[in-house]
C-alpha cells in the first residue's frame, strides 16, 4: 500500500515530523496546564496581586489610575502635595503603590474577555482570578519559547530542550504564574533583554552591522528595561548592568549603544515618574519608601499605615544592618533553591568553567553581575511582605533570573553528559533521563494527591464581597486587608493607620467619613503576648478581643453596631444594622 507506506514516511521522517512534534508539544502543555488549574490553582492571596486587578478593573471602567485599596501614608503624601483638594471626599484616590506597565495590559483582558465579577452562591474559584492566572502561564510559556530559542542559538538543540523542560518543570515558576503577580510579564521582558544583548554583543566582535542597525536594538534594550521599571519599580535598577554590560564589550560602538540605551530608558520611564511627582511630590510613591521599612523605626507594615512618617526617626545604622539582613538571608534561603530546582547548582559549578565562545562568558559575566545587583536590590528594598517569609511575592527579584540560570545549568550538564557519553554511550540516555527527573520533581509532588483548596484564609472572598456590599459605591470602609475589599467587593477602603485612636477620627474626620469597619483574621488572630499585648497593632487586637468576648467599644465610637455572622473569625462594625436592611 504505497499511500500508507507514504504517510508513515511522512510521520517519521518527512515534512510532517515537525509538526507532528510542535502539536505534540502543545497539547503536552495544555494537559499540564489544566491539571495544574484544576488541581493546584488557588484563588489571589498576594495582596500586590489584587490590588493590580482592582487598578486594572478601574481602568477598564474608564475611571483612570485611581485606587479602592488606600494606604495612610498615601492620604499623606496626596494631601501634602495638593493641600485639601487632594482628600478623599473632593477627588479618587489616585494610585501611588502600582507601577502602570501590568495593569494596563490586565485591563485590556478585562475588556477584550467576559469578566464576571459577582460570587454565586456555590462559589469555589473566582472566574476573574481563572482567567487572569490562564493569561500569566500564556505569558509563561512565550517566555519558555524564546528562552529555547535563544538557548538554540547560543549552544544546540539538546541544551535548548533540556532547559524549556526545566524551566516548565519548576514549581516555583508555575505558582508565580497562577499567582496573579507581574512576574511573568516581568520574565518575558527580561528574556527580550537577554537575546538584544546577545545580538549587539555578537554585532560587535564581528562588526558588520550599521550605526542604524545598533541604534535600533539600542533603543529596545532600554526600552525594555524602562518597560520593566514600569512593571515593577526595583526592576529598574537592571539598568545598571545593561549599561555596563555595553560598555564593556561592544568596542567602538559602545558610547552610542550606552548613550541611546540610558537615553531609551529614561524616555519610557519618566512620563509616569512625571506624573507620581505632580500627583504626590515623589518619583515613586510608596515603593520609594521600600527603603525605610523593616527598619527599628519602622517594621512590618508601619510605615504604610501612618499619616504622617517621621522618617528622620531612622538611625544611618539602620541601613547596613537591613542590607546585611536581608542579603544574608537571600543567600542561605532564596539563592540555594533558585527556581525550586538543583540545577541552579550546575550554574554555579560552571563558574569556575570557560567557555570557548567569548560570547558565552560575557552573557554569563552578565547574568552574575546581574545576580549581584538585584540580591542587593532585593535585600534594601525588603519589606513586610518578604519579612514574612513569602517566595511568591513581588519582592522575589531573583527569579527573574531563574530563565538565563538554568540555561548556564544544564549547558554544564550537557558538557559532562557528552564526557560521559564518549566513555559509556549507554549511560547517555539515562543520565539525560535522570536529569530531566531531578528538575522536575519538585513539581511532580506538587501535581500529586492531595488537591488544594481554592480558597486560603484569611482571604474568604465571598464574605468580603458580601461585607462590602453593604456599602454604597462611594461610601468608605476600613479593615486589615483593604486589598481584598477593593478587589472582591468593589469598594473603597482604608488600610487600618497604625494609630487607631488619633488616625482613626483624623481620617474619618479630615478625609471622609467611614461607614465601617472590617477586621479579618491578620488582626484577630494576634498572638495575645506579643501582638494583642505588647505589639505594634495592639490597640486594633485589643479592639478585636473586647468586641469577640465582651460585645464592648470605646466610648464614642462612630461604628456601634457589630454583625455577629462573622465572628469570632472575622468583626464588621458598622455606622447602622445595614444588615437588617439588606434582609428587607
Amino acid at each position: 500500500m504505497p499511500g500508507l507506506q507514504e504517510f508513515i514516511h511522512k510521520l517519521e521522517e518527512g515534512e510532517w515530523v515537525r509538526p507532528v512534534k510542535v502539536v505534540t508539544a502543545l497539547l503536552a502543555v495544555v494537559a499540564l496546564t489544566v491539571w495544574y488549574d484544576l488541581h493546584q490553582f488557588q484563588n489571589f492571596h498576594a495582596p500586590e496581586a489584587m490590588e493590580a486587578a482592582q487598578l486594572a478593573r478601574n481602568l477598564a471602567r474608564g475611571k483612570g489610575f485611581t485606587t479602592q485599596c488606600i494606604r495612610p501614608v498615601s492620604l499623606h503624601l496626596v494631601e501634602e502635595r495638593q493641600g485639601v483638594n487632594g482628600r478623599l471626599s473632593r477627588q479618587p484616590p489616585p494610585d501611588l503603590q502600582t507601577p502602570p506597565l501590568y495593569p494596563l495590559v490586565l485591563a485590556g483582558l478585562m475588556k477584550a474577555l467576559p469578566f464576571h465579577y459577582e460570587m454565586g452562591p456555590s462559589f469555589y474559584r473566582y472566574q476573574p482570578e481563572m482567567i487572569i492566572a490562564v493569561f500569566n502561564q500564556t505569558l509563561f510559556f512565550l517566555g519558555v519559547w524564546l528562552m529555547y530559542r535563544l538557548a538554540k542559538r547560543l549552544f544546540d538543540p539538546q541544551v535548548a530542550l533540556l532547559s524549556a523542560v526545566a524551566l516548565m518543570g519548576s514549581d516555583v515558576l508555575w505558582s508565580f504564574s497562577a499567582s496573579g503577580l507581574s512576574t511573568m510579564l516581568l520574565l518575558l521582558i527580561m528574556t527580550g533583554i537577554l537575546w538584544g544583548l546577545v545580538l549587539l554583543e555578537r554585532a560587535g566582535r564581528e562588526d558588520q552591522r550599521g550605526p542604524r542597525w545598533y541604534a535600533a536594538w539600542a533603543l529596545a534594550v532600554g526600552g525594555l528595561v524602562g518597560l520593566g521599571g514600569l512593571t515593577r519599580y526595583s526592576f529598574a535598577w537592571m539598568i545598571i548592568p545593561v549599561a555596563a554590560f555595553c560598555a564593556a564589550f561592544l568596542g567602538t560602538r559602545r558610547a552610542m549603544v550606552c548613550g541611546l540605551v540610558i537615553g531609551s530608558f529614561v524616555l519610557v520611564l519618566s512620563p509616569w515618574l512625571v506624573r507620581n511627582y505632580q500627583v504626590s511630590g515623589t518619583l515613586f510613591g510608596v515603593p520609594g519608601f521600600a527603603l525605610y521599612q523593616e527598619t527599628l523605626a519602622f517594621p512590618g507594615t508601619l510605615l504604610e499605615r501612618s499619616l504622617n512618617p517621621d522618617l528622620a526617626r531612622i538611625g544611618l545604622d539602620e541601613y547596613p544592618r537591613k542590607l546585611l539582613v536581608g542579603a544574608g538571608e537571600i543567600v542561605q534561603s532564596h539563592l540555594p533553591r533558585l527556581g525550586a530546582s538543583w540545577v541552579g547548582a550546575f550554574f554555579l559549578v560552571g563558574l569556575l568553567l570557560p567557555f570557548r565562545d567569548p560570547g558565552l562568558g560575557r552573557l554569563r559575566l552578565f547574568v552574575v553581575f546581574s545576580l549581584v545587583v538585584m540580591t542587593l536590590v532585593q535585600a534594601l528594598g525588603r519589606t513586610h511582605l518578604s519579612a514574612e517569609g513569602a517566595v511568591i511575592t513581588s519582592e522575589n527579584l531573583l527569579v527573574l533570573l531563574a530563565p538565563a540560570i538554568f540555561l548556564f545549568g544544564v549547558a554544564l550538564f550537557c558538557q559532562l553528559l557528552d564526557q560521559l557519553g564518549a566513555e559509556i554511550p549507554a549511560a547517555r540516555p539515562v543520565a539525560s533521563l535522570g536529569f530531566v527527573v531531578m528538575a522536575c520533581a519538585s513539581m511532580g509532588f506538587t501535581l500529586l494527591p492531595p488537591r488544594s483548596v481554592a480558597v486560603v484564609p484569611p482571604y474568604i472572598p465571598p464574605w468580603i464581597q458580601d461585607a462590602a456590599k453593604l456599602l454604597a459605591e462611594r461610601e468608605l470602609m476600613m479593615s486589615d486587608m483593604p486589598w481584598a475589599v477593593a478587589w472582591y467587593g468593589n469598594r473603597s477602603c482604608v488600610w487600618i493607620p497604625s494609630d487607631a485612636n488619633k488616625s482613626f477620627y483624623r481620617i474619618n474626620d479630615d478625609q471622609k467619613g467611614i461607614s465601617a469597619l472590617y477586621l479579618t483574621g491578620l488582626t484577630t488572630d494576634a498572638h495575645f503576648v506579643s501582638q494583642v499585648v505588647q505589639g505594634m497593632d495592639h490597640q486594633w487586637a485589643r479592639l478585636a478581643t473586647e468586641v469577640i468576648l465582651h460585645g464592648n467599644l470605646p466610648p464614642g465610637f462612630p461604628l456601634q453596631d457589630a454583625f455577629r455572622g462573622y465572628m469570632p473569625a472575622q468583626i464588621l462594625l458598622s455606622d447602622r444594622a445595614r444588615w437588617k436592611e439588606k434582609k428587607r
